[in-house]
């Protein structure tokens, strides 16, 4: 595989190519079992899931809702750490060599890795995994030049967040460094928080893409088939949490990997029928 040109470039070329949108659901890994994440993660894919984002657990993930905070929680009180989580990659891997993976957290567990494992050691061991992207929630295109770089130089993708209230100055910033695709968080406040202005997520998205030049994906607030299809109207991507989440924490171990693969296929339905209308 290009450096220059991995899994997530592909597979936004094949669906723009079929004129689909993808579909990126989020999951944290170890949750809602320890062990269960590979399973879930290939049910989302067999449901219809594009790309993969696996959270990273974080004691403080203040970007997050109290579903996601809860589940990240939970992750952690089970001794799932950055290691588990390249681990749950690995695993993944070994039957699923196409769906691109995204490890959306935050700087910290990155930086204690390092610090343990040597310098550059995350970038390299997230590659040998099988990772394709990760996602700084608080790494802005500022501060984080020479990480992207160093991602890039090992075929990586580093993906940042957009949000209502950023700015152009902002937006020229993460297109001059974002690779793989942008998030654009469709609500001001943390994910699973408020209603969804399909609208104003419609007006934002050409003022995002006159500064940005790779697929942009929206996020936060889309819970249910038709806001789903509503955003995949003006969309490149959707990107879908704090629901599945929820979906997954009320289920068995038996039934968990089923649940992920039925509400996929629910939402992959709901995009192609988009493309119906």
């Amino acid at each position: 595989m290009s450096p220059n040109r991995g899994r997530i470039a592909a597979t936004f070329e094949a669906l723009k190519a079929q004129g689909r949108q993808a579909l990126i659901p989020y999951i944290c890994c170890g949750d809602p079992f320890a062990d269960a994440t590979a399973g879930i993660m290939q049910a989302l894919a067999d449901g219809g899931a594009d790309v993969i984002e696996l959270g990273v657990p974080f004691s403080d993930p203040m970007a997050d809702g109290p579903v996601i905070q809860k589940a990240s929680e939970r992750a952690l009180a089970r001794g799932i750490g950055l290691a588990q989580v390249l681990a749950t990659v690995r695993e993944f891997r070994t039957k699923n060599a196409t769906t691109p993976v995204v490890l959306m957290g935050y700087a910290n567990p990155i930086e204690r890795y390092d610090q343990r494992e040597g310098e550059g050691a995350f970038i390299a061991a997230a590659r040998a995994a099988g990772v394709d992207g990760v996602l700084v929630v608080d790494y802005p295109p500022e501060e984080c030049e020479a990480f992207a770089a160093r991602l890039k130089a090992a075929g990586l993708d580093l993906i940042f967040l957009l949000a209502p209230t950023s700015t152009d100055a902002r937006m020229r910033e993460v297109g001059r460094i974002a690779s793989g695709y942008v998030y654009y968080v469709s609500l001001k406040g943390v994910t699973g928080a408020g209603h969804l202005d399909t609208e104003a997520v419609a007006a934002m998205l050409p003022r995002i893409r006159a500064h940005v030049n790779v697929p942009v994906g929206v996020g936060f607030g889309i819970r249910d088939a038709a806001t789903a299809r509503a955003v995949a109207r003006v969309a490149d991507a959707v990107v879908i949490g704090s629901r599945l989440v929820q979906i997954l924490e009320v289920q068995s171990r038996d039934n968990a990997a089923a649940a992920a693969r039925a509400f996929m296929a629910e939402i992959r339905a709901a995009l192609d029928a988009k493309d119906k209308e």
